[in-house]
């Protein structure tokens, strides 16, 4: 199953320490370059900063198509533009993103998504453990 991250579940999870369970459930994941950026583009680290740099299991991958980005940027922020087209391209099965507003916006596209509550959710439904 390909999964497409925004930076709030992975900066969520790590926050709590759980950001295994997304290995855990998916295996891995893929971020768009704005996501990395937004993760890795700071003055003082953030949770998750360390991880999207050093897991193998989270993979960065650039958008094709910035003129639909370019698009939602007019109701969302640049990363869940990204995420959500790279969602898109890569005819992905699930979106990993919190923002209602992208949420509307990748409903409207007919991506499936979830966010932070639906993670934690499936992993006590497949008896995944928070450690």
């Amino acid at each position: 199953m390909i999964v497409v991250s925004n930076t709030s579940p992975i900066t969520n999870l790590a926050a709590i320490n759980q950001l295994h369970l997304l290995q855990q459930l998916y295996g891995s994941i893929i971020i768009p370059e704005a996501v990395y950026r937004e993760l890795t583009d700071l003055d003082s680290p953030v949770p998750g900063t360390t991880e999207v740099q050093t897991y193998d299991w989270i993979e960065m991958r650039q958008v094709e198509n910035y003129s639909l980005v370019t698009l939602l940027l007019r109701d969302i922020q640049k990363g869940e533009a990204e995420a959500i087209i790279l969602a898109m391209e890569l005819n992905d099965q699930l979106l990993l993103i919190d923002d209602l507003q992208a949420r509307i916006e990748a409903d409207s596209l007919g991506l499936k998504f979830t966010g932070l509550l639906g993670v934690l959710g499936e992993a006590k439904n497949h008896g995944k453990t928070c450690t």
